[in-house]
């Protein structure tokens, strides 16, 4: 019996996404720009790894980092085209959570 090879494209996408914390962080900015702060507070994730992660999605072109001249400087993170492209995607696994996912207590 022949097994079918994953596609590396989809092999490459699942460990971004399985990278803790992405997925949430990703899910977190479909509510739209949003600063470090606001992001830490609502995931609840240390900064060390906050930092890392949105690095991480920055270069995959998921997340955008924009500088806003101001003062104090105001640095805010979103979603660009590629991650906005994962909105269907988390809301069909939210569906799926409410529906088939127990939360012990």
């Amino acid at each position: 019996m022949d097994q079918k090879k994953i596609c590396p494209r989809f092999e490459k996408a699942l460990k971004i996404l399985n990278h803790s914390w992405n997925t949430l962080l990703i899910y977190q900015l479909l509510e739209g720009p949003q600063r470090y702060s606001t992001i830490k507070n609502q995931v609840g994730i240390s900064s060390r790894v906050l930092t890392e992660r949105l690095k991480e999605l920055e270069i995959e072109n998921i997340v955008k980092r924009t500088v806003i001249p101001s003062t104090p400087v105001v640095i805010e993170y979103e979603l660009t085209e590629k991650g906005h492209a994962l909105a269907p995607i988390l809301k069909a696994i939210e569906q799926w959570s409410s529906m088939w996912v127990n939360i012990e207590e």
